[in-house]
């Protein structure tokens, strides 16, 4: 599953992060990769234990809270802290998946990483190149998107940055594990959801709401690995 989620941060989010990251001492992106990724990655990073790395991901935390669409589609048990990226004068990262588990200082010891995300920190005029290529069973996606949209993508998936040949392309990224593992199945109670959702704007609360309500979370309940 993959999904666009608009308008996680408001545009004067977005200036007042961009003002900040313009300012930071950024770091060799391969610093927080393995042996492979680290094979086909350029790019800048923000330190990710930097007090500005946890001051500017906070934000994001907080606006995913506000996001019932990210919730409905992550279904997040906990999200690693976000982390800065940009990519200038043909940088770019090849073809890589994601690694399967993720270290949390100060929190648990590990998480699983079960859903990517990429929240655009520019415009996508501000830059030629850098489109995020996601590659699964039904093709291979393009995604370039508008200030302060999210993509979501499950982290099992081949994807890659494709090289940035004018301005520069700055995002944050992490990754949730979700209180449910299996992608078709978060799938499912997505779209179930997002339906229940529509009927009662519709319909209101009646018998048959109610009923599929049930339905929703007794399906979470036998689902959800908490």
């Amino acid at each position: 599953m993959m999904l666009h989620i608009p308008n996680v941060l408001t545009l004067d989010q977005v200036r007042a992060i961009r003002q900040r990251l313009d300012e930071a001492n950024w770091v060799d992106g391969r610093a927080t990769v393995g042996t492979q990724g680290a094979q086909v990655k350029q790019n800048r990073q923000l330190p990710e234990n930097s007090p500005l790395a946890r001051e500017l991901g906070q934000i994001v935390l907080d606006a995913l809270a506000n996001s019932p669409l990210f919730f409905s589609a992550a279904l997040p048990l906990r999200t690693c802290p976000p982390m800065f990226n940009s990519y200038a004068g043909g940088e770019h990262y090849g073809n890589h998946i994601d690694g399967s588990m993720r270290r949390i200082s100060g929190a648990a010891p590990w998480m699983r990483t079960d859903v990517s995300s990429t929240l655009f920190l520019c415009e996508p005029e501000e830059y030629d190149g850098g489109e995020l290529i996601v590659e699964d069973a039904y093709g291979v996606h393009e995604v370039k998107l508008p200030a302060g949209d999210l993509i979501l993508y499950p982290s099992t998936s081949v994807h890659r940055v494709e090289p940035v040949t004018r301005g520069a392309r700055v995002c944050s990224f992490f990754w949730t594990q979700s209180m449910v593992r299996d992608d078709a199945r978060r799938s499912m109670l997505l779209d179930l959801d997002r339906n229940i959702q529509a009927l009662r704007a519709k319909l209101g609360d009646c018998e048959e709401m109610v009923g599929l309500t049930g339905h929703y979370h007794n399906l979470l309940r036998q689902w959800s690995e908490v």
